[in-house]
């Protein structure tokens, strides 16, 4: 595990993480989501040792992260794979070259039997065994990025760090990328921390997520409830909701789905039981893994406010008053 407890770092007198807490959980894929410049690389690189930090502590199960104690961090950083934007493949090295890398600056051999049946497993689990010969000039983004997850895990990795791996690829190469570090994650066991500003990234494989705003943690929980019911100003303007198209008479009220209550009719219901109408004026559905969830907003005349509230209670469903 992962614990970070009241983490600070400050860049020219400048204040880029305040008092950061939290903890990833082996075995998870954890998603640090926040605008540019909200401290997460920053924090990212304070995890695997790469920038020092200022106040508080980061432990890895029982090491504490500390760059003056060198020879604990080189073991620590050993256990660590990192993923960036930018892929970092050297040009003048093939892809074999390119993922073998890690074990040359450890001193491991890289061509023996052994070195090459791994790197060799590693290309097919990222599906490039076809270009083990080819220059990174020859590659695509999107088989840059599998090269260099490739190079990630040739050290046997606890963990993976994930900067902003897919940003640079477009819609449908980030699915498969995604596709690939679940994959990974389910089948080698490794914690993969992702760190983005994409939703689509955090829907698609977070189990849990952590909101930076200005180097501050704003919440942290899984990211279905988080983003279809967002309960902090900022991560309300990060996730551009519709709420100021909505209409200026009447009460508006918002409904959230989560789980079984998809498959529920309760509009519906409501709308029966209630004797009354409601107009469906916003929705969305976001869908995140295996599951659907969404939220709806109905607005009615303020006399049925309090008879639909009362409903929906009795149903178990959440809901929330929207001001104008």
């Amino acid at each position: 595990m992962i614990r970070i407890t009241n983490v600070t770092k400050s860049f020219g007198g400048t204040d880029v993480l305040k008092g950061v807490s939290m903890d990833i959980e082996k075995g998870d894929i954890f998603g640090i989501i926040g605008q540019s410049g909200a401290g997460k690389s920053t924090l990212l690189r304070c995890i695997n040792g790469l920038e020092p930090y200022d106040e508080g502590t980061i432990t890895v199960d029982d090491t504490v992260v500390n760059i003056r104690d060198k020879k604990a961090l080189r073991n620590l950083q050993k256990r660590m794979g990192m993923i960036f934007q930018g892929f970092n493949l050297l040009e003048r090295l093939d892809v074999y070259h390119n993922v073998a890398l890690p074990m040359k600056f450890w001193g491991i051999p890289t061509n023996t039997p052994e070195a090459r049946e791994k790197i060799m497993n590693l290309l097919k689990l990222v599906g490039l065994e076809n270009k083990v010969h080819s220059k990174p000039r020859e590659l695509s983004g999107g088989q840059k990025q599998r090269v260099a997850i490739a190079r990630a895990l040739v050290l046997d990795p606890d963990f993976l760090l994930c900067d902003e791996a897919t940003s640079a690829l477009d819609p449908e190469i980030t699915k498969e990328i995604l596709a690939l570090l679940q994959k990974i994650n389910k089948e080698m066991g490794i914690t993969i921390i992702v760190v983005t500003h994409q939703m689509e990234v955090v829907k698609q494989i977070c189990r849990k997520v952590a909101f930076l705003n200005k180097g501050k943690v704003l919440s942290v929980g899984q990211p279905e409830q988080m983003f279809v019911w967002p309960k902090e100003d900022e991560i309300r303007q990060f996730l551009r909701e519709e709420s100021d198209k909505l209409p200026t008479t009447g009460a508006n009220l918002k409904l959230f789905f989560y789980g079984e209550g998809n498959q529920r009719p309760i509009v519906t219901d409501m709308a029966r039981e209630l004797g009354t109408s409601f107009n469906i004026c916003w929705a969305k559905l976001e869908d995140f893994r295996e599951d659907v969830y969404g939220s709806l907003v109905l607005n009615m005349e303020e006399k049925d406010l309090k008879k639909a509230c009362d409903f929906l209670d009795s149903k178990n469903v959440t809901w929330e008053v929207l001001k104008f």
